[in-house]
């Protein structure tokens, strides 16, 4: 749309640059849910990370088998990862693409636990690629679908939480 004279019309400049901000306050808010949830898992807050997804979420993950609903995604993570005195997980190289109320995203996980923090002995570390799916429904954007490989480990897991299910 344009004026008389050829410059764009006011009112188009208006409507391209709500999409634009839009689509990056959807971008910031995608990563926000998951920081949000990353940190929580790292303090334990299995109901705050648990918040992080869809009631009908689907978690695929290496070792175990696919996962179907929030409360058992819960459930299986927070057996897993339980038995670790202390962890960070890390989300790098996330891109996200917002379309309408639907988004992807895409990342790598770099997860690393110890069972008795202080001690001299190594962590027990893994990564491998995180492919996402998102849905904005009336209270936010939440995760529906994660896939989650395992490219690589270093050290034992020796709470052999990681194993297949």
């Amino acid at each position: 749309m344009t004026t008389p004279d050829g410059a764009p019309h006011p009112a188009a400049d208006s409507a391209a640059l709500e999409r634009r901000v839009r689509a990056l306050e959807d971008r910031d808010a995608l990563r926000a849910l998951m920081m949000r949830g990353w940190r929580a898992l790292d303090r334990k807050e299995w109901r705050t990370w648990s918040a992080c997804w869809a009631e009908d979420a689907v978690m695929e993950f290496g070792p175990w088998e696919r996962i179907r609903g929030r409360e058992a995604i819960r459930a299986k993570v927070e057996e897993a990862e339980s038995p670790y005195e202390s962890m960070q997980h890390h989300i790098l190289n996330m891109r996200v693409e917002v379309a309408g109320d639907r988004a992807t995203g895409t990342g790598y996980m770099w997860f690393v636990a110890v069972t008795a923090p202080g001690r001299t002995s190594a962590p027990y570390a893994m990564g491998g690629p995180y492919d996402w799916e998102f849905r904005r429904d009336g209270d936010g954007w939440l995760l529906v679908r994660q896939r989650l490989g395992v490219w690589w480990t270093e050290g034992e897991d020796t709470v052999r939480a990681f194993e297949a299910s």
